[in-house]
């Protein structure tokens, strides 16, 4: 009897060539697949939510497939993160995917067209100095960040608007590029307390954790990682706040900010 599983996922994006299967490189999809095939004794297709690009992170991708075999469906996570653990070399290693859980689903439920939204974090490491250990995990900027008019811009990407400017060429041609962000917020810790540094304090004490969380019904390609390119072009003082809506208006990716890069971002949540 077929049986529709649903598996959630997080990864180290940073060794793979992003979730989409490729020949003769490592994905995500690729590698699971491999394992959950090997494990069931069948030949199995993932369906995921999202096609990471390289170098993405997930703690909560979705993907889902169909199987015959009679493992359970809630058992099927620990068995096949057994065999990505025991892929890895090492007494002490450690697979960079996981399956978080495995469930049944209904016969015709899909990962990704049955998603309503995603939610996505971005993490930037606002500091003077380089972190040779998080360089793969967060976007480095080495000037201090205006928080306060970030916070600004933001605000004016939430709601429904067509988010054409934020949307990068080569990704798969859409109906429409119109999208509801239903939340979008920016967070910061500092090193010092939060306080407001002089110009001539900042090399030593701007130091800190900046978080974009943004979700919403649907992103373009490379939308999320426009926005946080764009608003750190606004706390870098390169864009000022209320110039956001003439960037939506104007529908033309050259009127956005930077596309910040792939490490700093982690598809978090995926919404049925």
């Amino acid at each position: 009897m077929k049986k529709n599983i649903l598996l959630t996922i997080e990864y180290d994006g940073s060794v793979f060539h992003g979730w989409q299967r490729q020949p003769d490189k490592p994905t995500v999809q690729g590698c699971l697949e491999e394992v959950l095939t090997s494990l069931l004794g069948e030949t199995i297709a993932l369906n995921g939510t999202s096609r990471t690009d390289a170098g993405v992170h997930a703690c909560g991708q979705r993907a889902s497939f169909i199987t015959q075999n009679s493992i359970p469906a809630e058992r099927i996570a620990l068995a096949a993160n057994n065999m990505l653990k025991g892929r890895e070399r090492g007494a002490f290693a450690m697979s960079p995917v996981r399956i978080i859980s495995s469930e049944e689903k209904p016969a015709d439920f899909h990962a990704r067209f049955d998603a309503k939204g995603k939610r996505y974090v971005y993490r930037i490491r606002n500091a003077a100095g380089d972190d040779v250990f998080s360089r793969n995990y967060v976007y480095h900027v080495d000037a201090p960040l205006d928080t306060d008019a970030m916070k600004r811009a933001a605000a004016l990407l939430k709601g429904t608007h067509d988010f054409k400017s934020f949307e990068a060429s080569g990704g798969t041609p859409r109906e429409t590029t119109v999208r509801t962000i239903y939340d979008i917020s920016v967070k910061c810790e500092r090193s010092g307390g939060g306080h407001r540094v002089s110009d001539e304090a900042a090399a030593e004490a701007f130091a800190g954790d900046v978080e974009i969380s943004v979700s919403g019904d649907g992103f373009l390609y490379n939308m999320v990682r426009i926005m946080t390119g764009t608003l750190v072009d606004v706390g870098l003082g390169r864009i000022r706040p209320e110039e956001i809506e003439d960037i939506l208006a104007a529908e033309d990716r050259r009127r956005a900010g930077h596309t910040a890069p792939p490490f700093g971002l982690y598809l978090m949540e995926v919404y049925f």
